[in-house]
């Protein structure tokens, strides 16, 4: 897809998007990674005794995925070199995953936002996970 027809799909979800399973063992390995083994994440036993009523994937391993949820859902552009991730806006976790939950991402494209030094500029969606309630 050329930049240039992006402009037409502001406002609008952009693909289908595959699912990705929070699982305990994609939690326990990013517990390790970040050090953050707290028993909510990564102790099923502990946890069942918490208003969880068991392990939940940390916020930010939710918010990671974000970055394969986007891949997935928007097509690649033409010309483009690579993607690098700009950052986000108003990050919120309204509500714990559960272990084994499934997510994918949910994207409008909101606005182009010509930024200096990016050729074609920086393209915004708005992206959300979204979980299966599982």
């Amino acid at each position: 897809m050329h930049p240039k027809d992006l402009l037409l799909h502001i406002g609008t979800q952009m693909g289908q998007f595959d699912w990705f399973t929070l699982d305990q063992d994609r939690i326990n390995a990013f517990a390790k990674v970040t050090e953050d083994e707290q028993f909510i994440h990564v102790d099923p036993v502990a946890a069942a005794d918490t208003p969880f009523g068991g392990p939940i994937a940390h916020g930010f391993l939710t918010l990671s995925m974000l970055s394969a949820m986007t891949y997935d859902a928007l097509a690649s552009l033409h010309g483009a070199a690579m993607g690098v991730n700009y950052g986000f806006d108003s990050i919120r976790f309204i509500s714990p995953v559960p272990a084994g939950a499934r997510i994918r991402g949910a994207f409008t494209l909101a606005a182009p936002w010509p930024h200096g030094g990016c050729n074609g500029g920086i393209w915004r969606p708005d992206g959300v996970p979204v979980s299966d309630g599982s």
